[in-house]
């Protein structure tokens, strides 16, 4: 039996709550005015604020693919982008967020990493949070044992560590690569104390679609959902277009934009209800589509025929008396059926063409014609005189 003390664990009180609401309320403002004071652009978006997770308490987040999200208020989102650093389109996205003084998620792989060790030091630099999306991002996580999941994340991690100065600037967020998620990486996951990322909206960047597209979609898709996790990646060309765009739009439709940080014991997380985290799904009065209802017909006053017509064909519905006809069938073709009814009969086959044996002979060779006749008396052996077979 648990004590008090113990239940009340992870439960924050209503004081807590409203402490961390005011003191939520503070970072807000801060974050606001840091906005504001944005050097060399005093209209920029801003980071309206930090939201402090704990990841064993919400080890998946993203209702892509999990019941639970971040507990977004209505118009705010996260923006994070995978698989870089790549410098020649990565250090135009930490440029472009910086103009807005946007804060935003970045999750590596251990192997661009150890290429552009620089690029990972540069997001720390701009206080970014940097979190790990495996060693070589391979596309069968779902399909891996837990032996073949180990090294790939082990390794993402290791090779991120290595190239930041203060490896504690490392967040312990893991982001499956194409959110290919699977028993084994999940539980590996979860024993490392990993938060696992999906996404709550996706701007299809990958795909082979211009910068205006990426745009499109991801404004189109966040108003949809009115807020969430957009995932995005800073290694395409088309994200480097469409980035401006997407953050002016965020600014012009009253958007805010949250960075997430994970909690440590100087840090502890953002009161929060447990069902902020939830994924709200449309409830059971929400109507649904249905097939369209079929229209009744009067059977009962319907035309009997004693058989069919060409009219029926292509044409299955009842049709009440004195309605105008409707035009004749593709098929049979008028043509072909005339046709039909005017081509000669055969004459009748003479009876003599079954008799047995024919009456004329077979054309076709004897090996194929099998002879029903009975087969002819073999005659009988000469004796054989023992004179002759001396003689042998």
């Amino acid at each position: 039996m648990r004590d008090r003390k113990s239940a009340c664990v992870g439960r924050p009180t209503r004081l807590a709550v409203l402490l961390g609401g005011v003191a939520g309320a503070a970072l807000s403002v801060a974050s606001a005015a840091s906005a504001a004071d944005c050097p060399g652009n005093p209209n920029a978006l801003g980071t309206s604020r930090t939201l402090v997770v704990d990841p064993r308490e919400h080890p998946r987040l993203g209702a892509m693919q999990y019941k639970e999200t971040l507990p977004l208020r209505d118009h705010e989102v996260v923006i994070t982008f995978d698989d870089g650093p790549l410098p020649k389109y990565s250090n135009q996205v930490l440029q472009i967020l910086a103009d807005q003084c946007v804060k935003a998620t970045f999750f590596t792989i251990g192997r661009q990493a150890k290429a552009d060790p620089e690029g990972v030091r540069k997001l720390a630099a701009a206080g970014h949070s940097i979190g790990t999306h495996s060693q070589n991002h391979p596309l069968s996580m779902n399909r891996m044992t837990l032996e073949q999941v180990q090294p790939e994340v082990d390794q993402g991690i290791a090779w991120t560590k290595a190239a930041l100065t203060d490896p504690s600037a490392l967040s312990p967020f893991f982001r499956v690569p194409g959110l290919l998620r699977g028993d084994a990486v999940e539980s590996y996951a979860a024993s490392l104390g990993l938060q696992v990322w999906s996404a709550d909206f996706l701007a299809d960047d990958w795909r082979s679609i211009s910068g205006a597209k990426v745009h499109e979609l991801a404004i189109k898709r966040l108003e949809a959902r009115g807020k969430g996790i957009l995932l995005l990646h800073d290694i395409q060309a088309r994200t480097v277009a469409a980035l401006p765009k997407i953050l002016a739009d965020l600014k012009a439709k009253n958007y805010r934009v949250v960075h997430v940080v994970a909690a440590t014991p100087d840090r502890p997380a953002t009161p929060t209800d447990p069902q902020d985290w939830l994924v709200h799904r449309p409830s059971d009065e929400t109507p649904v589509a249905h097939w369209p209802a079929i229209t009744p017909i009067n059977l009962a006053g319907a035309e009997t025929r004693i058989r069919a017509r060409l009219d029926d064909f292509g044409n299955l519905e009842m049709r009440p008396a004195g309605a105008v006809s409707l035009p004749k069938p593709a098929w049979p073709r008028p043509a072909v059926a005339a046709r039909i009814a005017n081509a000669p009969a055969l004459p009748a086959p003479a009876a003599d063409l079954f008799a047995w044996p024919p009456v004329a002979p077979f054309s076709a060779g004897r090996h194929h014609l099998a002879r029903l006749e009975a087969p002819v008396a073999k005659p009988a052996a000469r004796p054989v005189r023992l004179a002759s077979l001396r003689k042998r």
